[in-house]
């Protein structure tokens, strides 16, 4: 099992950048495909971003490529979204989610472990 905790939200100008972190707990964080989603108000939680066991292996949702990457350090038991060049439409809550397992997934319910989420807001 593993517990999963955000951090890094917050306001930011269109245009502007963040940093999204999600530190995890336990020894075995290697052993985990990690991704991020997003869920703005009325709306659906969507894929964001997934990365696999060694970080060798990435994929985006179209809306965020070229924008937004996404990275882990196993040492640190830490997954990051760095995001730049953000618009208004990025505003969500942002959580990110653990699964066991070597292939990345894209679908929500394929992931077995949450974070609590961070919120972002991109506004002028």
């Amino acid at each position: 099992q593993v517990q999963l905790v955000e951090s890094g939200g917050g306001l930011v100008q269109p245009g502007g950048s963040l940093r999204l972190s999600c530190a995890a707990s336990g020894r075995t964080f290697s052993t985990y495909v990690m991704g991020w989603f997003r869920q703005a108000p009325g709306k659906e939680r969507e894929f964001v971003a997934t990365i696999n066991r060694s970080g060798s292996t990435t994929y985006y949702t179209d809306s965020v490529k070229g924008r937004f990457t996404i990275s882990r350090d196993n040492a640190k038991n830490t997954m990051y979204l760095q995001m730049n060049s953000l618009k208004p439409e990025d505003t969500a809550v942002y959580f990110c989610a653990a699964v066991s397992g070597a292939a990345v997934r894209v679908a929500a319910r394929q992931y077995d472990y949450w974070g609590q989420g961070t919120q972002v807001t991109v506004s002028s």
